[in-house]
């Protein structure tokens, strides 16, 4: 392999993620709207409350746009691979949100906090105090940087531009389909058990990025002790190393659909605040770097 070969798909990564800091996500015509109308489509006709359609309609979503995305990559390698890893991250995006809660929050405008941190949540943020909305925000965070940002580039390395869709879309499809309700239980089956297939190297990778780069010792074992409580086998290794390295609490109660669900403390320290919404924002920039020092040396090492 020869130099420029072993260092293409780590510089195509930081073109990709330059893209993404620069201009983040598209404001119109993101290609993901497209396919969440496909998604809805598929899950309409062949949704009969049964794991089987539900495997054919994940697959019917996802196999065609990987496997063009596989057959024009060696056409243009580099264009195609950053082209499909900025369309897989969300890292600018996730940043933004945060910023946008963290401002209000600051000045004490809950009401409008609390509107802001409602877009990236599920649970009910309409009687949130200030560290209830802080808490919620640093936990969608540290939650989505995985999502948004370094589950994307892993499948990116290992893969390349396809890996990345892949993960995107299986992503976008778990979000959609993922829930126990009793319309999409079985038929989101598949979709939610391949979301947690793919993001798991993925998630004790950014559980590790983010206890490395924090308080060390405190995130790895609220990792180990705390992680095995939390419902998702992902979230919980993230969101507990996370806190942990920010030394702040989370977990606790939140309301979803009406419902008060008692969730596992996680973490440890005070309860957040909004300028910890900022120290979760660094956390997940410092950890790209990371991810893409970490690409350059093995580009190196394989030259």
């Amino acid at each position: 392999m020869n130099l420029p070969d072993a260092f293409l798909l780590p510089l195509a990564a930081l073109a990709a993620v330059l893209l993404d800091r620069l201009l983040g996500e598209p404001r119109r015509f993101h290609p993901l709207v497209g396919f969440g109308t496909l998604a809805g489509w598929l899950e309409k006709r062949l949704n009969r409350r049964t794991i089987a359609g539900g495997a054919l309609a994940w697959l019917l979503a996802v196999g065609p746009w990987v496997a063009l995305a596989a057959a024009l990559r060696p056409l243009a390698p580099f264009a195609v691979d950053v082209a499909l890893l900025y369309f897989a991250l969300g890292a600018q995006s996730l940043c933004e949100h945060a910023e946008a809660i963290a401002r209000p929050l600051a000045a004490g405008d809950l009401a409008e906090a609390r509107r802001r941190v409602g877009w990236i949540v599920s649970r009910d943020t309409s009687a949130l105090d200030a560290a209830g909305v802080a808490r919620a925000g640093v936990e969608s965070v540290l939650e989505n940087g995985n999502d948004a940002a370094f589950g994307a580039l892993f499948w990116f390395a290992l893969l390349g531009g396809p890996g990345a869709l892949l993960f995107r879309l299986a992503n976008t499809l778990d979000a959609m389909w993922g829930y126990r309700t009793e319309r999409l239980n079985l038929f989101g089956r598949v979709a939610a058990r391949a979301d947690d297939l793919l993001n798991w190297p993925a998630a004790r990778l950014t559980a590790l990025t983010y206890a490395l780069l924090g308080r060390t010792r405190t995130a790895l074992v609220c990792w180990r002790t705390q992680a095995p409580a939390w419902d998702s086998p992902n979230a919980g290794p993230v969101m507990a190393a996370g806190a942990g390295s920010l030394g702040v609490a989370l977990g606790g109660a939140a309301i979803y659909h009406g419902q008060r669900e008692e969730r596992p403390p996680l973490g440890a320290g005070a309860a957040p605040t909004a300028a910890d919404l900022g120290r979760a924002v660094g956390l997940v920039r410092r950890g790209l770097w990371l991810w893409l020092a970490a690409l350059f040396i093995s580009g190196a090492l394989h030259a």
